[in-house]
């Protein structure tokens, strides 16, 4: 069990937690396609709560590797990126398309994936092993991913309509990658 706390061993205990953040958003993509919403928001926040506990144990128990670093950044693509995008697209969008602005649709989903993808490339050009900044600039995925989840509630309650969540997802989007400072927890 030694390998649970080996720094280079791909398989230690911080990246096995991040494999479990993985698995949660293929779980929650998986409910998705579906259309078990709240299962795949359950898989969804699991994935989240991985994502805390990952970098928690890297530090604590020196585990700060840049494979971990990228493997992390690739759970947080898919798990608060690509699913809550997927959500949107299920929950709100799917079987709507006729009645919606297609180059709308298609500009919020393209953009929002891109700027998620392009924060968490310019994270690692910047990450350090084992080093935790104060802020983050612009909003984390994790957080982007709850402002999704937040629109979306509203959306249930029908005070707002399925192209203001489009817009509302092209603005998180763009925060992402805004100069705006983060406290990190």
């Amino acid at each position: 069990m030694s390998f649970l706390f080996n720094k280079h061993n791909h398989f230690n205990l911080a990246n096995i937690v991040t494999f479990f953040n993985i698995a949660s958003g293929v779980f929650a993509i998986y409910f998705l396609t579906h259309h078990e919403f709240f299962a795949a928001a359950l898989f969804a926040w699991l994935a989240g709560g991985f994502d805390i506990f990952d970098g928690k144990i890297a530090r604590k128990y020196n585990l700060s590797t840049q494979f971990g670093i990228q493997l992390d950044s690739y759970a947080d693509f898919l798990s608060f990126v690509i699913v809550p995008a997927m959500f949107i697209f299920f929950a709100v969008i799917d079987t709507k398309e006729p009645f919606l602005f297609m180059p709308l649709v298609v500009f919020a989903f393209v953009y929002y994936v891109i700027s998620g993808l392009r924060r968490l490339i310019q994270f690692n050009i910047n990450a350090d092993e084992g080093k935790v900044e104060k802020f983050f600039t612009g909003i984390p995925t994790p957080l982007g991913a709850i402002l999704l989840w937040v629109v979306y509630l509203i959306f249930l309650t029908g005070f707002i309509s399925e192209t203001f969540v489009l817009l509302m997802m092209i603005l998180i989007g763009y925060l992402l990658n805004s100069k705006i400072k983060i406290p990190h927890l």
